[in-house]
């Protein structure tokens, strides 16, 4: 799905991602039928979507430090 397809969205990106100058981020948008992430350099190109439970289990993940490279 193309993010400009999600009228309406309400994307939110990191408050860390203001360092940068944003331009180096992803941004969320929170749906009824699940989540959308998108390029913050791209709002107009593609969006991932995840369900809830794809989105919690992420999420969780990245907390435990599952991804982390060391």
């Amino acid at each position: 799905m193309l993010a400009h397809q999600l009228n309406g969205a309400a994307w939110k990106k990191a408050s860390r991602s203001n360092g940068n100058g944003g331009n180096n981020c992803v941004e969320v948008a929170f749906l009824d039928t699940g989540v959308a992430v998108r390029d913050s350099k791209d709002r107009s190109g593609p969006a991932l979507m995840f369900t809830k439970a794809e989105w919690t289990a992420f999420v969780g993940s990245a907390k435990d430090g599952e991804f982390d490279l060391s």
